[in-house]
């Protein structure tokens, strides 16, 4: 098979890994910079080109399309699937994913597990905003952060009210979410590949710091999900309409609470803290489907 990876850095472990993974396989793996890519919109031949030149047809396509770049990113994986190739995750699922709150609008329709989140535009609305969540310890994110980035754990009511001023008044879009205490600082990152959780891990955040992202310092180790945790986070990604997601959940005194849906999960975490191929299971998956008239995922809208 002809596979396309769209990713602007070939040298990132996700990227390089999908490739190992596809070539020891024996297909022919090619990494494409999206961002590269312009197409041809027409009815009856439409075209992707590459760095100037026009490309074939992959017969699959796995998109990495990084956070800021979701809106061109997407719409190069739809001309994709427009012409016809076999996508992982397509475009409206990764877009769907992308916004936070209507991914948490999604997962709340379906009775999955949420923390206490609330939303709102005017600052006059500030202290009805806190009581939604239960007031203070809270949690405070920007909608378009990324990787623990724009999140901010408010221990005062006065911090809360401060905070939330300080990032409306920039015009920046935030929700409020209880803070979920017994979690400890960890969460567990769920890899979901079609319809089972082929991977998990604990990730906890460095001491004194209640995120748990690698990213910040976190560390990850294998942990035993309850079939609770397993049927959330398939049934989460197949909300969102993904076939390969990463799924962050907290352990609460209420159960699994969904955090994020990541259409685009990394894959040297939970490889390294598993020892497990999850890069070799997603070309397996894109093997026994690609090219099928199966259907995908039922997403909500």
């Amino acid at each position: 098979m002809n596979i396309a990876i769209l990713s602007r850095t070939a040298s990132l472990y996700s990227t390089t890994r999908l490739k190992e993974a596809g070539e020891q396989r024996g297909h022919d793996m090619r990494i494409i910079d999206h961002m590269r890519c312009y197409m041809d919109i027409t009815t009856q031949n439409p075209k992707m080109l590459y760095q100037g030149e026009p490309m074939n047809k992959p017969d699959a396509v796995i998109p990495r399309i990084g956070a800021s770049k979701t809106f061109y990113g997407t719409a190069v994986v739809r001309q994709f699937e427009v012409m016809g190739a076999f996508v992982a995750n397509d475009s409206q699922a990764i877009a769907r994913s992308r916004d936070k709150l209507r991914s948490l609008q999604i997962l709340s329709k379906q009775g999955l597990g949420l923390p206490v989140t609330g939303f709102a535009h005017s600052t006059k609305d500030i202290d009805g905003l806190i009581e939604i969540v239960g007031g203070a310890p809270l949690v405070i994110k920007l909608l378009e952060g990324t990787q623990g980035i724009g999140v901010v754990l408010a221990e005062t009511r006065s911090a809360a009210k401060s905070v939330i001023e300080a990032f409306r008044g920039l015009d920046a879009n935030i929700l409020v979410q209880e803070f979920i205490k017994e979690a400890g600082g960890s969460d567990i990152r769920c890899f979901v590949v079609g319809n089972k959780v082929v991977a998990a891990m604990k990730r906890q955040g460095a001491p004194g710091e209640f995120r748990s992202n690698v990213h910040r310092g976190g560390s990850t180790s294998v942990v035993k999900l309850t079939a609770e945790e397993r049927s959330t986070a398939v049934k989460a990604a197949k909300a969102m309409g993904l076939v390969v997601a990463g799924v962050d959940l907290l352990r609460s005194e209420r159960g699994p609470l969904i955090m994020e849906v990541n259409s685009s999960p990394g894959l040297e975490g939970i490889e390294k803290a598993t020892e497990l191929d999850v890069a070799g299971t997603i070309i397996e998956y894109i093997e026994q489907n690609a090219g099928q008239k199966k259907r995908r995922p039922r997403a909500e809208h």
